[in-house]
């Protein structure tokens, strides 16, 4: 696709289309990714064992690092993917390892029944979520540059 969008002739519709589900799953990635932060003093509750509220809310917070530290791998993994297999299908990749990751917090039960289990899934999928977000980043913002067109790559890109 890029030797395509290089040499400008893509048409104007699919160029719109690609951008749009560029943008649209951007959108979901990084709504997914500040979900957790947004839910975390229920998650806090619901995954920790009980007690002192603080350290469940430190323990909540340190997954949510958890996902932080798995970024740069993603973006290499992905951005292998991407080099290799194209854009279009390590983004796919990207927003469905995202949303898999949101799926299994959603149905995961609590620490109250399956006990430590429940934090360790937590802690997985806010690795899985990394790894998404961290790949999806720069394919993105690529493959948004690529599908503008050489005279509106800078508004493209920076809009995001």
């Amino acid at each position: 696709m890029a030797g395509v969008a290089a040499s400008g002739d893509i048409r104007p519709l699919d160029r719109a289309r690609a951008i749009l589900g560029g943008s649209a799953g951007n959108l979901v990635e990084w709504y997914d990714w500040f979900a957790y932060s947004a839910f975390s003093l229920y998650f806090a509750k619901a995954f920790f064992p009980g007690g002192d509220e603080t350290a469940q809310l430190l323990k909540t917070a340190a997954v949510f690092a958890v996902g932080f530290f798995a970024r740069p791998v993603g973006a290499w993994m992905l951005g292998v993917i991407a080099d290799r297999a194209g854009r279009k299908i390590a983004l796919t990749l990207s927003v469905g390892l995202m949303c898999l990751g949101s799926l299994i917090v959603a149905v995961t039960p609590g620490y109250a029944a399956i006990g430590w289990a429940a934090p360790a899934i937590l802690t997985l999928t806010r690795l899985l979520q990394g790894l998404s977000i961290g790949g999806e980043y720069g394919a993105s913002a690529t493959y948004l540059a690529e599908m503008a067109g050489a005279r509106r790559r800078g508004p493209a890109i920076s809009a995001r």
